[in-house]
């Protein structure tokens, strides 16, 4: 019997088939203990942090960054604070370095994200957590300027902090002051008044116009023991036109001049002089707020809840430029007030209207000076040289002890009982 070729074809095809599937499975079991015994490899990239993670309690205001040396971040990276949302924070060109763009909060803790590929294509975490500062206590700080004000040529920048400051130098470096024109001028810390505060003058009146800009870059410096900035601060305002009054208490009459020329020319009345508390103090006096009407006690001069009308303040020690109807009678021509510039019902309407914040009032012709004891801003009874020295940042400053406001001065009042006349 003859053998089928077809047969023996196809049986040797099959055969020949089951050995390649053979030889195809030993091939690939012989590749799985190479795979099986590979390692991970070790990331060429590093990342720096700065500050380090184990550095301690860095400032809030520290440049925070994370840096990959060998290699490049990925576009996750992020830094988080404690409720997970992502600090504001930059890339940069080529991708190397992620920087922190906003200061952080005190006694917070803070979390690193994200990832980092190295130039060998293996990538590698970015994690770990900081601390910032935790204050002690922080200090607020108020502005007597508001954004956007018009004052007077006389109106000095006041910062008034709830407590004390310390270090003060550390603080007033902080401070800076642009204005439009460049106008000379000079920090001096003045006495505690519940907390420090701090003035900026003008060597000399401001150019009426001038653009004012100040800013306070507290937040995060030490101001002393243990008490640190709580915010930045800044205003940004202008000078108006120039008004001053001229207040010759021997002329018994205030000369309001406007931008060089006499606006009105007001008869009036001054302090009595009889005793020092009715003496108006002679010096620069600056105003500070004016009222259609208010309700002034003076115990030491004998009244109580007298009603005062058209007021415009010019020191904390009770002196005020205001109508007196019953000194009408010896305006301009004799001085019998308890301090405060009388002027009629009229004229004294006439003048509010014109007084605004900053203006400088120059009594003149009484035995005793406007200093510290009498108020919050007595900056222009100081001299230039002694006001520079009063600036921390040329040394200790000059010791200036009297409260912003006396303790015998006039206080304002809710009316309880009938007006009585007043100073």
């Amino acid at each position: 019997m003859s053998a089928n070729p077809s047969l023996n074809r196809r049986t040797v095809l099959a055969t020949a088939g089951l050995g390649a599937v053979a030889l195809a499975v030993a091939a690939c079991s012989k590749n799985e203990p190479a795979a099986q015994d590979a390692k991970p490899k070790t990331p060429t990239v590093q990342v720096v942090f700065t500050p380090a993670l184990d550095a301690a309690a860095p400032n809030p205001t520290t440049t925070y960054s994370v840096k990959a040396e060998n290699g490049v971040l990925n576009p996750d990276v992020k830094l988080l604070n404690p409720a997970g949302k992502a600090v504001a924070g930059t890339i940069s060109d080529d991708q190397t370095t992620f920087t922190v763009t906003e200061p952080l909060g005190y006694g917070t803790k803070y979390t690193w994200s994200g990832s980092a590929m190295g130039y060998d294509r293996v990538s590698t975490p970015i994690d770990g957590t900081f601390s910032t500062l935790a204050p002690q206590s922080q200090l607020n700080v108020v502005v007597n300027i508001g954004d956007g004000q018009e004052v007077g040529i006389a109106a000095p920048i006041i910062l008034k902090f709830d407590g004390t400051v310390e270090d003060k130098e550390a603080v007033e470096k902080a401070l800076t002051v642009t204005t439009d024109p460049p106008t000379e001028g000079s920090w001096a810390w003045l006495g505690e008044d519940n907390g420090s505060r701090v003035h900026w003058r003008s060597k000399d009146y401001f150019v009426p116009g001038t653009k004012v800009h100040m800013g306070a870059k507290l937040y995060g410096v030490d101001h002393g023991e243990g008490a640190y900035g709580a915010a930045d601060v800044t205003v940004d305002y202008a000078i108006g036109r120039s008004q001053i009054v001229k207040a010759e208490a021997s002329s018994h009459q205030i000369v309001v001049v406007r931008d060089g020329g006499v606006l009105m020319t007001l008869p009036c009345s001054y302090g009595e002089g009889d005793l020092d508390r009715n003496v108006t103090r002679s010096g620069i006096h600056v105003v500070t707020e004016k009222y259609e009407d208010f309700y002034m006690s003076n115990p030491a001069a004998g009244y109580f809840n007298a009603h005062e009308r058209f007021a415009v303040r010019i020191s904390n020690n009770g002196e005020f430029i205001h109508a007196n109807p019953q000194t009408v009678g010896v305006q301009g021509s004799s001085n019998v007030t308890n301090g405060c510039i009388n002027l009629s019902l009229a004229n004294a309407q006439q003048y509010y209207a014109t007084a605004v914040y900053g203006d400088p009032v120059e009594v003149t012709g009484t035995r005793i000076a406007l200093s510290e004891a009498d108020g919050d801003i007595f900056d222009w009874a100081i001299d230039w040289p002694t006001w520079k020295s009063m600036s921390a940042i040329k040394g200790e400053p000059a010791k200036v002890n009297a409260p912003a406001t006396p303790s015998d001065a006039p206080t304002l009042h809710t009316p309880t009982s009938a007006p009585a006349p007043a100073g």
